[in-house]
């Protein structure tokens, strides 16, 4: 198709798709995880409070076309993760911790039997619908981190408690000895 002067036309959706497929190509490489859902059933309210939950935790839920998304993951070098977007497909795309997105949308599946997690994206490597649940069990990062710190103190603390005890002994010997000197 071409414009009377010779030039051919373009139409309205083909720049808007592939600002679109730009857009997600840079969501996707700068996420951390990516969660797939199929949201039908959903409807307008559900989703609207879906993307507040995910927004207050730094995770974005975008809508997309399967065709724009398969060619977003493979310009972004995810091509495995192309086969898991079939059907109509939201990407919740995390920033930072890396069990959040799937976290918050097993939370919100459990409570409204709607959006189940069809597959994921963690660094690069595409989880199967089971590997994202197992995800979802995963505590945040700091809950990790405060978990390894309190592991790492325990020894520590029963070793200052020993060394303290044995302190004490020792104190207590030699007042005693002090006092068994002092009476002869």
């Amino acid at each position: 198709m071409t414009t009377t002067d010779g030039e051919p036309a373009v139409t309205r959706a083909g720049p808007r798709k592939k600002e679109s497929v730009a857009h997600l190509v840079e969501l996707l490489n700068r996420a951390t995880s990516a969660v797939v859902t199929d949201y039908r059933g959903l409807k307008v309210k559900q989703l609207e409070d879906l993307r507040h939950r995910l927004r207050a935790e730094g995770v974005d839920y975008v809508v997309v076309k399967n065709t724009l998304a398969r060619r977003a993951a493979a310009d972004a070098g995810v091509g495995a993760f192309a086969e898991a977007l079939t059907g109509p497909v939201g990407l919740a795309l995390g920033y930072g911790d890396l069990s959040t997105p799937a976290r918050i949308l097993n939370e919100y599946f459990r409570l409204n039997r709607v959006l189940p997690m069809m597959a994921g994206l963690v660094e690069g490597q595409v989880l199967d619908q089971a590997g994202v649940r197992t995800l979802a069990q995963l505590p945040s990062r700091d809950v990790l981190l405060t978990q390894l710190a309190g592991s790492l103190q325990s020894p520590l603390s029963g070793l200052a408690g020993a060394l303290n005890s044995i302190l004490s002994n020792l104190a207590a010997t030699l007042d005693a000895y002090r006092a068994q000197l002092a009476g002869t």
